[in-house]
């Protein structure tokens, strides 16, 4: 049978998430649509010809499932809800309320593809207090691209990654702009980076600047090319690196808000160059750190995740799933929904969506 997906986004970021689901949808003859929520997503896929336009494209379109890379998604569109995130749990703030928000269910998904063992774990523990979700351990498809690693020669080219909350963000300190600066000017290293899409254009056109012979500044969500280009990365608390540390090469952080056993952490910008050097070595020990931790972060390493997604979505599609609770009401958060959308309806799907098999 051929079934109807919804690859729903806000951000630009979801677009190298969503293109490997993509690729795996088409090989099976079914059908597929993007949907952005907001400007940002929407011009991202401006150039793709199977887009819906509006909410009332999606509710014509009718999907089967509905793979989404948002924190919500329209309870009133019809289709299995499945959550495919769109970062790793970055473990940048030092509390606990922090880390519980990766685990918040928000009561409008089905299914959750969990990316390993440190997300599976938490939110099974989540689907024990609230049973109306499944959870299923398939590895994350943006990733998949990775794979197989590639063995290169290093060229002491180093990766600079940023995040996007000012505060943790080394993008905005000038101290480490003006190493950066002066480190591209001694030919010792090659510098390649990225910033995130919501820092200001000022700050990226800060360090656009240093563009010469050692620096280059990429404008891309596209990643994975940088991750094979690079030896190391430099970076402050983004999600990057999580996804960089899955290649067990090393990172140096800036001022992060933990001491990671996996990462070398430097406080001021003068001790910078000293552990980019540390870093060329591959200490025996850091690799040793990095290998425990990414076997627990995402212990799939075939590029075969987006294959999983697809099939544990197809198969929990035809199952029985009538010993799930109804979702929550969710009034409030249902309402924004609604509002943010321009599109007001009583129309819900409070239990678990099902297709029956002709």
């Amino acid at each position: 049978m051929q079934l109807k997906f919804l690859i729903y986004i806000s951000y630009s970021y979801a677009l190298p998430i969503g293109l490997p689901l993509e690729t795996e949808i088409l090989k099976r003859d079914c059908t597929v649509k993007w949907f952005a929520d907001i400007e940002d997503g929407k011009k991202a896929i401006k150039y793709k010809t199977n887009t819906l336009k509006t909410i009332q494209d999606i509710i014509n379109y009718k999907p089967d499932i509905v793979l989404t890379a948002t924190n919500d998604v329209p309870d009133f569109i019809t289709g299995l809800k499945v959550q495919i995130f769109h970062g790793f749990l970055t473990y940048k703030r030092p509390d606990k309320k922090h880390i519980d928000a990766h685990f918040r269910v928000r009561g409008f998904f089905d299914l959750y593809c969990t990316q390993g063992p440190t997300t599976t774990k938490g939110f099974k523990a989540q689907q024990k207090k609230h049973p109306y979700f499944q959870v299923i351990e398939t590895g994350w498809s943006k990733v998949d691209p990775l794979f197989p690693i590639e063995k290169k020669k290093h060229s002491k080219t180093i990766m600079i990654a940023s995040t996007f909350t000012e505060r943790l963000s080394l993008a905005y300190n000038n101290d480490v702009f003006e190493e950066i600066k002066q480190l591209s000017s001694t030919k010792t290293f090659n510098f390649i980076m990225v910033l995130h899409p919501k820092l200001p254009n000022e700050i990226k056109d800060k360090w656009k600047s240093l563009n010469n012979d050692n620096f280059k500044f990429h404008n891309t969500t596209d990643l994975i090319p940088l991750f094979k280009e690079a030896d190391i990365m430099f970076a402050d608390t983004t999600s990057a690196i999580q996804e960089f540390l899955l290649q067990k090469k090393p990172v140096v952080t800036f001022n992060h808000t933990f001491n990671h056993n996996y990462l070398i952490n430097v406080k001021n910008p003068e001790a910078i160059e000293d552990a980019f050097t540390k870093a060329f070595t591959y200490p025996e020990n850091l690799i040793k750190n990095i290998d425990e931790f990414i076997n627990q972060l995402h212990p799939y390493f075939d590029g075969k995740s987006s294959e999983r997604i697809i099939e544990s979505c197809i198969t929990y599609l035809y199952k029985d799933k009538s010993y799930l609770k109804n979702k929550p009401l969710n009034l409030i958060r249902k309402y924004k929904i609604r509002k943010r959308l321009g599109y007001f309806t009583f129309k819900s799907y409070n239990k678990s969506f099902t297709k029956k098999l002709m």
